[in-house]
């Protein structure tokens, strides 16, 4: 049928992407789970708002048919620092520093979420090769993602990522260095 593809499209109006985010209530029932007490339900958190606020093109967007259906949003970050002053704790500054054997800057994928009713179609796979490209054109040697959805852990895995399991997180960093 003429029009319904899916793309990706990098950076989006701020607001339209927010009246999108209000509308995700299985990504906020997902932050429930994981014990996020400081995201109020629908509401873009202040770190998220910040990123994009300082560069749109941090926020890639998933549309089909002109509705957004999944987001991405990713910053530049390091061994030392989860983002600008935010400083890491141990076990995450140690895994980092294994993983990336004596690199520090990274690309950090912050948030993915894809729309219940649009998953299982490839599409996660898709972003996972656009953003590479992506993140390799602007420059960029290595990306990290932290996860514990078992989708994501499986497309991590299945993109050859090394992994380390953080035990004060409950959660797993994913490695992925970018070849050229």
């Amino acid at each position: 049928m003429c029009g319904t593809f899916m793309r990706f499209v990098v950076g989006c109006d701020l607001e339209a992407f927010k009246r999108y985010y209000r509308t995700l209530a299985d990504l906020h029932g997902y932050y429930k789970t994981l014990g996020l007490g400081d995201v109020e339900f629908g509401e873009l958190g202040l770190i998220e708002e910040g990123i994009i606020k300082r560069s749109p093109s941090h926020l890639i967007v998933w549309r089909k048919n002109d509705e957004i259906i999944g987001h991405a949003i990713w910053h530049e970050a390091n061994t030392e620092e989860h983002r600008k002053g935010d400083p890491r704790d141990k076990e995450d500054k140690e895994a980092l520093e294994r993983l990336l054997g004596g690199k520090k800057s990274f690309v950090e994928l912050h948030e993915i979420w894809l729309r219940t009713e649009h998953r299982r179609k490839g599409y996660g796979k898709q972003f996972f090769e656009f953003f590479e490209q992506f993140i390799r054109k602007k420059g960029y040697a290595s990306i990290i993602y932290y996860a514990n959805h078992p989708a994501a852990l499986a497309i991590c895995r299945k993109r050859g990522c090394k992994e380390e399991y953080l035990s004060t997180m409950k959660e797993y960093v994913f490695y992925l260095p970018l070849k050229e």
